[in-house]
């Protein structure tokens, strides 16, 4: 059974929601990957995920997990752009991992874990925002 276009629609968007909770965060913070690129990672995996459960109707025999290797191969090599060296300290590690971490949420998105992936946006938004914060408060 294909999946319905108005459960495919509503996960798209709550991808681009996920996206957005932390890329807004990201952009405020003035960092590399910001809004639009999170977004955009997390709506690319969900849509591999929609993918991948249609590809598995037609082709049984297809193994979904291939397909999301390589989604978050693909996505650590694009979180590895932003990866910077600055003397001795390296910049961008914590927006790399977000990107990375956009690919899981938009996947599980994708293949309708809509719990995982809302209570991992909300995770990801504390340690990226509130615990960055609270690190730089321990440095001074």
């Amino acid at each position: 059974m294909l999946i319905p276009m108005n459960i495919i629609v509503l996960r798209l968007f709550l991808a681009a929601v996920c996206g957005a909770i932390v890329g807004l965060e990201r952009e405020i913070s003035d960092k590399a990957a910001g809004l639009r690129t999170h977004i955009l990672v997390c709506i690319g995996s969900c849509m591999f995920g929609l993918l991948g459960i249609e590809l598995t109707v037609n082709y049984p025999e297809a193994d979904i997990l291939r397909l999301a290797q390589g989604l978050l191969i693909g996505v650590g090599f694009l979180g590895g752009g932003v990866i910077m060296r600055e003397g001795a300290s390296v910049k961008g590690l914590t927006t790399a991992a977000g990107i990375w971490v956009m690919g899981v949420i938009g996947l599980s998105i994708g293949v309708g874990r809509y719990y995982i992936s809302l209570v991992g946006t909300l995770f990801i938004f504390l340690v990226i925002g509130f615990f960055g914060k609270v690190g730089k408060m321990v440095k001074k």
